[in-house]
């Protein structure tokens, strides 16, 4: 496996009509009203080649497609690139971090 640093975690921001998932609702019981929902993931491609992915349809997650706005660089840039062992962390890191700030968050 490689160790080449080519990994990246991206953060997209949801429609807050995702707020109307009960499944979505029921794993963030902390959310925050006015707090802002997001998808976190990962992947060997550039972000923004992700983001058109999922909104595509082409391996994407359900929320990340019908809900996904934009990409929030700002909550992610810092940390990229990485190897896929760093980066499968982070996104979990990312995850904890944003909802324990009130943030409604999906992750696959």
């Amino acid at each position: 496996m490689s160790r080449r640093a080519h990994h990246n975690v991206y953060v997209i921001e949801l429609s807050k009509d995702v707020l109307f998932e009960a499944k979505f609702i029921k794993c963030n019981p902390n959310y925050i009203s006015g707090k802002p929902c997001v998808y976190v993931g990962m992947t060997g491609l550039d972000p923004d080649v992700r983001f058109d992915k999922h909104k595509a349809g082409i391996q994407s997650n359900r929320y990340a497609k019908q809900y996904g706005l934009r990409l929030l660089p700002d909550l992610y840039e810092g940390f990229n690139p990485m190897t896929y062992d760093e980066a499968a962390s982070m996104e979990v890191e990312i995850g904890i971090d944003l909802r324990s700030a009130g943030f409604g968050v999906w992750q696959a």
